[in-house]
C-alpha cells in the first residue's frame, strides 16, 4: 500500500523539486552564455559585387554563433530603394540604419564591397558594433590602384558597355565564369541568378563614387577604426584588393589583428570556408 504524505510533506517535496528545476535551468543558461557568448551576440555578414548573400552558404555552418544575419546591400540581391544613389556614402548610411535594428552586440563581417561598407562603419559609426572584420583593407592604402575591371566601370560609356555585356550573358555562362574564379558550382549558380539591371546600376554608381582619390582619402580615417577590435582577413591569392603588403599596412594603421588565408583567392569563403570561419571564430573568442 503506498505511503500517504501529509500536506506539509507534499509542499516541501514540491518546493525541493521546483528549486532543483530552477537550478538546472540557471546552470543551462549560464553554460550557454559562457560558451563564447553565443546566446547574446549577432554576427552580421555583408557581401559585395557582383554577389548575393549566397556567397556565405558554406561559411555560415562553421561560425560559432547561432545568430547569423546576412544583409544584402541595395542592388546586390536587394531592390534599390527610391532615391538611393548607390554611392559609398549611401551604403554606409544604409548599413548603419540596418544595424540599429539588430540585436547587440554585433560582430560585423564584410567581403569585397561589403568589407568596404564595414570599414565605413568601423571608422565612422563604431558605436554600432562590438567588432569588425574585413577582407579588403588593402583598398584603403594610399598606393592602391583599382583593378582593370573597376577602372572600366568607372569610365563613362565603357562601364555601361561592360555592364550590358555582363547582363547579356546567359546565367549558366555567368555561373561558369564565377566558378572558374573560385566559387563553388552551387554558389556560382545562385549568384549568377541574382544579376539584373539593379545590380548593373549599382555597380556603376558605386565604383564611380569610389574612383581615386576617394579610397585614398577614406584611408586617412583608418586609425579611427581602432576604436573597436578589428580583424583583417588576407587571402593571399586575391588579386583585386592590392595584395598582402598593402593589406598589412592598412591593418597596422587600424590596429587590426591579421588572419592570412594562404592559397585562397577572392572568394575565400567558398574555397576555404572552414579556415575562414576558424579565423573569425578565434578572433571573436578573444573578445569574450
Amino acid at each position: 500500500m503506498p505511503q500517504i504524505r501529509s500536506k506539509e510533506n507534499l509542499q516541501a517535496a514540491f518546493r525541493a523539486k521546483a528549486e532543483g528545476i530552477h537550478s538546472a535551468l540557471c546552470a543551462h543558461a549560464c553554460a550557454t552564455l559562457s560558451f563564447g557568448g553565443m546566446a547574446s551576440m549577432t554576427i552580421v555578414l555583408v557581401h559585395g559585387n557582383p554577389e548575393t548573400d549566397a556567397i556565405w552558404d558554406d561559411l555560415v555552418p562553421h561560425l560559432r554563433s547561432g545568430d547569423v544575419v546576412r544583409l544584402s546591400p541595395p542592388g546586390f540581391g536587394a531592390a534599390i530603394p527610391s532615391g538611393f544613389d548607390c554611392s559609398t556614402d549611401a551604403y554606409r548610411d544604409w548599413l548603419a540604419s540596418e544595424l540599429t535594428r539588430l540585436t547587440r552586440p554585433i560582430d560585423l563581417v564584410g567581403h569585397d564591397w561589403g568589407g568596404g561598407h564595414v570599414m565605413r562603419i568601423a571608422m565612422e559609426h563604431s558605436d554600432l558594433i562590438r567588432s569588425w572584420t574585413s577582407d579588403i583593407l588593402g583598398c584603403f592604402d594610399a598606393d592602391y590602384v583599382w583593378h582593370d575591371m573597376a577602372q572600366a566601370w568607372q569610365t563613362a560609356e565603357i562601364g555601361e558597355q561592360a555592364v550590358a555585356q555582363m547582363l547579356s550573358l546567359p546565367a549558366e555562362a555567368r555561373a561558369q565564369r564565377y566558378e572558374s574564379l573560385g566559387m563553388t558550382s552551387a554558389i556560382a549558380r545562385k549568384v549568377a541568378a541574382g544579376a539584373n539591371s539593379d545590380m548593373g546600376q549599382a555597380i556603376l554608381a558605386l565604383y564611380r563614387s569610389a574612383a581615386q582619390p576617394a579610397m585614398r582619402d577614406l584611408g586617412t580615417r583608418l586609425p579611427q577604426a581602432a576604436a573597436k577590435p578589428g580583424l583583417a582577413l588576407i587571402a593571399t591569392e586575391d588579386s583585386y584588393c592590392g595584395g598582402e603588403t598593402l593589406a598589412r599596412r592598412s591593418a597596422g594603421r587600424a590596429e587590426a589583428k591579421l588572419a592570412v588565408l594562404k592559397g585562397a583567392g577572392h572568394w575565400w569563403m567558398c574555397q576555404q570556408p572552414q579556415q575562414g570561419a576558424d579565423a573569425i571564430n578565434a578572433f571573436l573568442a578573444d573578445l569574450d
